[in-house]
């Protein structure tokens, strides 16, 4: 049985959504963050990086979202959340799962704890003005790609679906939210019909009602 160490609305999001599609038996081990027991020595043991999520499978322990969810996706290849080798969508598809950690997790890092990358605490809100703008085109490409199509690969759900939908709820108050873009909106709306989406945010405390 799987388990995923995790916190809600956290980048243990998407995998949680992926143990919830594939149909599997898994346990849910919540990490707090606001005692930061995700750099207690116990925890550090399993992830170095103290962060989260950790899934541990048949005892090995593996930590970065992305990887958690590619791993999983490929464990159970007849739920189809990736392309088989040999299949002309995979490569698209490792290219948008890149890209969605890679390129747009990435630079929501640096809009959450801008903190963390000046050493003049003034310019904090200059980075997080930035970052917003540089992220809501990283949104307009995607609700470009989109366009005529209900999944980021192929005719059917994969992974990356799942990640673009987490990434989305983490930025839903910015000036222009994802569901304010017409193909992404449509996207998320459909995507949110899901049964494993509803039912992780029925777990971690999400109201879909701006979704119907």
């Amino acid at each position: 049985m799987y388990q995923l160490y995790y916190y809600p609305l956290n980048a243990s999001m998407a995998p949680h959504f992926i143990l919830e599609a594939l149909g599997v038996e898994y346990d849910l081990i919540k990490v707090d963050r606001k005692s930061n027991q995700q750099k207690s020595s116990e925890y550090l043991a399993l992830n170095p990086a103290g962060r989260i999520p950790t899934l541990i499978d048949n005892g090995t322990a593996i930590f970065e979202s992305p990887a958690i969810c590619i791993h999983l996706a490929e464990n159970h290849p007849d739920v189809n959340l990736i392309p088989p080798l040999g299949d002309s969508n995979r490569p698209v598809f490792f290219q948008w799962m890149m890209y969605l950690t890679n390129t747009v997790q990435a630079e929501l890092m640096v809009y959450f704890y801008p903190e963390k990358h000046t050493l003049d605490a003034q310019q904090t809100a200059q980075i997080v003005e930035a970052q917003e703008s540089r992220i809501t085109d990283m949104l307009a490409l995607l609700d470009n790609e989109l366009k005529h199509k209900n999944y980021l690969i192929g005719q059917s759900v994969t992974a990356c679906d799942f990640f673009l939908f987490m990434l989305c709820v983490w930025v839903d108050e910015f000036k222009k939210p994802p569901l304010a873009f017409n193909n992404l909106g449509r996207f998320l709306k459909n995507l949110a019909q899901h049964s494993a989406i509803k039912t992780v945010c029925e777990k971690e405390g999400l109201s879909l009602l701006d979704y119907q």
